[in-house]
């Protein structure tokens, strides 16, 4: 049973007729004491509701009802119906323990989708899975892992796969986030489209527009010929937002008409497309602390977090080490023409205990090193120590300034400087050494009015 609250009647009528066209029974409320009632006597499984119930479009009554709601039945989903006007009321909501939010008028496709995913999920299945189940029902052929942590991914990535509930992934730089995003798209009913990747940490704010949107010929200066947008790309498949975190404020409003909307417009021209996409966004920042900086918009971040996916770290799973270090030697063989390659049960044993902060990344860079240097055939503990004794010498011993005497921004500051110096201003090498992109260095460059010749790129 969905419990539908609104006190307009129009609004309860044609949601309700759009929820047993699919099937579900449903049950209407125009007040909070008919709200309050209706939970009582039935069983709900999930909520819609408005926030306002007056001419005061406060939101204050709708929020007292969601309270009202959380108190009766604190695990029901809840999906709350505001105008784009009042999305600030959306996100108060969401920190009250609102699940999603739609705006008026809102696209029945997808409220609906949004209803499918949290009921999906509010009936997974409880209890462990085992890795062998989970193969039989979904292809997680490029994910390796056994550990309880990432069979309760993978078996999260199979129940909302089939939705399109906008995923966020976070963990740490190295950890599989584009994989985990693949997956999602590979066990999904869009898996036959487009997969479209998007490094957003590589676009600059004055080119986001164009890139994702496209541009019509002549829209500015060196808009030579039409160009396609990544949304329109990935039409009818999925769109990956990597790095998120690295969004510029301006470029977050842009972004979030989109989510919202479901609409764009070409750069240069005034024909609105729509952009019939799954969304997926992956960071290796903490996002909820960049909202209370102010850097990250609140409503984008609810927005993209429908579901979201963390991806524990190796050091956190690291019984799974072997079974990565297996994998790679596998596909190392072939292209490397060494068959008879293995690894000893003693440098597994090794590999273990090792601090591994690059995660996966590190972990196979280091097996391939190992591999083309080593002239044995059964790799040994010495041949991964000298690889990664010798990784660590390369990196030399960094010392840091003492907590407090210099924030985070300012460190980054001193490092762009350092390496734009050392580099004579080429950006090209300075973003390499810094392990940016030349985009990104640029951003940073015109964020911190750091000066730079252009002539010199």
């Amino acid at each position: 049973m969905i419990l539908i609250i609104d006190d307009d009647v129009a609004v309860r009528t044609s949601l309700s007729l759009l929820l047993g066209r699919e099937g579900f029974k449903t049950i209407s409320a125009a007040s909070e004491a008919e709200a309050v009632a209706a939970l009582e006597k039935n069983e709900v499984l999930l909520v819609i509701m408005d926030l306002n119930f007056s001419r005061d479009t406060s939101g204050r009554e709708g929020m007292l009802l969601l309270t009202a709601v959380r108190q009766l039945n604190p695990q029901v989903p809840v999906i709350l119906i505001t105008g784009w006007a009042t999305i600030d009321l959306a996100v108060q909501g969401m920190k009250l323990g609102a699940n999603d939010f739609v705006s008026k008028p809102w696209n029945n496709e997808q409220l609906l989708q949004s209803v499918h995913t949290l009921l999906r999920l509010q009936h997974k299945r409880s209890g462990s899975v085992s890795r062998r189940q989970l193969d039989k029902q979904y292809d997680f052929k490029k994910i390796v892992g056994e550990d309880p942590q990432m069979l309760e991914l993978l078996a999260t990535i199979g129940h909302v796969a089939a939705t399109d509930a906008s995923v966020l992934i976070t963990g740490e730089s190295g950890t599989g986030k584009e994989l985990i995003a693949e997956a999602l798209h590979e066990n999904s009913l869009r898996s036959k489209r487009p997969f479209v990747k998007v490094n957003l940490g590589g676009i600059s704010g004055s080119l986001f527009e164009s890139e994702m949107f496209g541009h019509v010929r002549g829209a500015y200066t060196d808009a030579r010929q039409d160009r396609i947008g990544r949304f329109e790309l990935a039409n009818k498949g999925t769109i990956f937002l990597d790095e998120i975190g690295e969004l510029d404020p301006a470029s977050q409003v842009k972004l979030l008409r989109v989510l919202q909307d479901r609409t764009f417009e070409v750069l240069g021209s005034s024909r609105t497309k729509t952009a019939d996409v799954r969304v997926v966004c992956a960071t290796n920042r903490n996002l909820e602390e960049m909202v209370s900086a102010g850097s990250f918009r609140e409503d984008l971040l609810y927005r993209i977090n429908l579901i979201t996916l963390r991806i524990p770290a190796l050091r956190e799973r690291p019984k799974d080490i072997p079974l990565l270090v297996n994998a790679f030697v596998e596909n190392l063989k072939e292209l490397y023409r060494k068959p008879a390659l293995q690894v000893s049960r003693q440098a597994l044993e090794w590999l273990q205990k090792q601090s591994f902060p690059g995660n996966i990344r590190q972990l196979k860079n280091l097996v391939e090193r190992t591999v083309l240097i080593s002239r044995h055939e059964l790799l040994d503990v010495k041949d991964f120590q000298k690889q990664y004794d010798s990784s660590l010498a390369k990196k030399g011993t960094v010392q840091l300034p003492d907590v407090g005497s210099l924030t985070l921004e300012e460190l980054e500051i001193m490092m762009i400087r350092k390496a734009m110096e050392f580099h004579r201003n080429r950006v090209s090498r300075a973003a390499a050494s810094l392990g940016i992109t030349r985009n990104a260095l640029y951003r940073r460059l015109e964020k911190y009015n750091i000066p730079y010749d252009e002539a010199e790129n």
